[in-house]
């Protein structure tokens, strides 16, 4: 005898199109046209920030960087979904998200300048810093969650990945944890459909990525990542869902990386060049603004002045993080251990000697 014993779907959500009109109804929150405006701004400001960074990069005045051209309205969505006693556990292309939560610009710049310091927010944050390995941010999400669960708080750990990051067994630890434990967390995949240079189906023979929460026995979304409004719905919505302990969501936001995987990356080596047109054609900001432009909510003279206002505030930034005191060699030690061991006491003594002999 055969029998379905189940059976699921995959909800794949849009709201404005490639053109920018919208395909559906207007979510409640769209009603707020001062949110609107708020959620173009942060996308423009990050981006305006990205150029510079890059910047900052090629001209020896800061290490390697993660870029997030085309990716910029999952964590502006992100960022605007979420309430200030929730947790963020971001990677490596989350800075809209980090911006609105608090963390100042100069300070990504300090952390991919080589100062750690940089993830010592001033905001005083419970959110977590920047994590690079890959998907190892999922089981810190997953002990977070846990922990608001044990005290009974009405908080929710919400943590991004990149589409490589689903390959990895700590994401597949997180999610099973999660659902078996029915955590108030969110993972949200970045699928901008490269690892580096390996595109998402030489990764997975799976139709979605959304899927692969079927398996930790919750539900799985996937989001059109270029649609500010679609991505924040679903955000908002999964994070409500979770707030009220009806346990954990899959967001799967497809979306295309218009950049190199890092700035030590040459993107042009393996992204096909029409693929790169047309998703340049599809693209967030320029979607929105359409959008905004449309309801008769933007003009060309705000648009020249919110870039103008958004280079001031980028370059504050750059001066801030030109201009931050070097770290002492001591801090290289300071951070290892609760009690250095005697070996690295030795060592840390001779080091800052050597220093304050040069």
């Amino acid at each position: 005898m055969t029998m379905i014993v189940a059976h699921f779907e995959i909800p794949y959500i849009q709201i404005l199109n490639e053109n920018g009109e919208l395909c559906d109804s207007l979510p409640s929150f769209a009603e707020n046209k001062t949110l609107l405006l708020a959620l173009y701004r942060t996308m423009v400001l990050t981006r305006v920030f990205d150029k510079k960074a890059i910047a900052l990069q090629r001209t020896g005045k800061m290490g390697t960087y993660a870029p997030i051209n085309g990716q910029e309205a999952i964590s502006t969505a992100i960022g605007n979904a979420m309430k200030p006693k929730d947790v963020f556990v971001p990677y490596y292309r989350d800075y809209a998200a980090q911006f609105q939560r608090g963390v100042k610009m100069s300070e990504i710049l300090a952390y991919w300048g080589g100062d750690e310091r940089g993830s010592q927010f001033e905001c005083d944050s419970e959110d977590l810093p920047i994590c690079v390995p890959i998907a190892s941010q999922c089981l810190h999400a997953a002990g977070v969650a846990f922990a608001f669960k044990y005290r009974k708080q009405d908080r929710v750990a919400v943590v991004c990945l990149g589409d490589g990051g689903t390959s990895e067994g700590d994401f597949y630890e997180a999610i099973n944890v999660a659902g078996v434990w029915n955590l108030p967390v969110i993972f949200i995949i970045n699928n901008n459909q490269w690892a580096i240079s390996v595109n998402v189906n030489q990764q997975t023979k799976a139709k979605t990525l959304a899927q692969k929460a079927i398996a930790a026995g919750f539900n799985g979304i996937q989001v059109d990542g270029n649609d500010i409004l679609a991505t924040r719905q679903v955000v908002g919505e999964a994070i409500e869902k979770a707030r009220r302990g009806e346990g954990p969501t899959l967001i799967e936001a497809l979306t295309y990386r218009l950049c190199d995987h890092t700035t030590a990356d040459d993107a042009t080596r393996y992204q096909p060049p029409e693929d790169v047109d047309h998703a340049t054609y599809k693209e967030p900001i320029r979607r929105f603004k359409h959008f905004l432009e449309q309801q008769k909510l933007w003009t060309e003279k705000q648009e020249k002045s919110l870039i103008e206002k958004c280079t001031v505030e980028v370059q504050q930034a750059v001066d801030e993080y030109l201009n931050r005191a070097p770290q002492s060699i001591g801090s290289v030690f300071d951070h290892h251990y609760a009690s250095l061991p005697n070996y690295l006491i030795e060592q840390r003594a001779i080091a800052v000697e050597d220093v304050s002999h040069d």
